[in-house]
C-alpha cells in the first residue's frame, strides 16, 4: 500500500492496486504556542494568522492549524525572529481555545502599562 497525499488539504488516501481509493479525514488541531517579551506591532504582524495574547512576561499566539508540518513552520518562524520559545501546548478539542483561529478571528491585544 502507498500513501499520497490527497489533492484537498486535511485528508490523507491510500492507494492500493488491489482495493479501491480509502479516505482517511484529518482534522485540524489548536496549538498554544509562547515565546518570551511583549510582541511589538512588527512582530504581531508576523504571526497575523493567530490569536495573540499579551502578558507582560510574553506572547501567546494560539492558532489552528492542518498538520504538523504547519506547526513546524510556525515554530521556524519563531525561531528565526530570534524569539525565545517557552512552549508548545495542543489544546485540547471542546474547550474554548480550540475554536476555529483565522485573520478574521483576529484580536488586537490589549497594552499593557507599568504599574507606577
Amino acid at each position: 500500500m502507498v500513501m499520497t497525499p490527497a489533492q484537498c488539504a486535511g485528508t490523507l488516501a491510500a492507494d492500493t492496486t488491489s482495493s479501491p481509493k480509502v479516505t482517511i479525514q484529518v482534522r485540524s488541531r489548536t496549538y498554544e504556542i509562547a515565546f518570551t517579551g511583549q510582541a511589538g506591532t512588527t512582530v504581531r504582524a508576523e504571526f497575523d494568522d493567530c490569536q495573540i495574547t499579551l502578558s507582560p512576561d510574553r506572547t501567546t499566539l494560539h492558532a489552528e492549524l492542518p498538520d504538523q508540518a504547519a506547526l513546524i513552520g510556525l515554530i521556524q518562524r519563531i525561531v528565526s525572529l530570534r524569539l525565545e520559545l517557552i512552549h508548545v501546548l495542543l489544546v485540547p478539542p471542546g474547550s474554548p481555545e480550540s475554536a476555529q483561529v483565522s485573520p478574521q478571528d483576529y484580536r488586537e491585544p490589549r497594552r499593557i502599562t507599568p504599574a507606577g
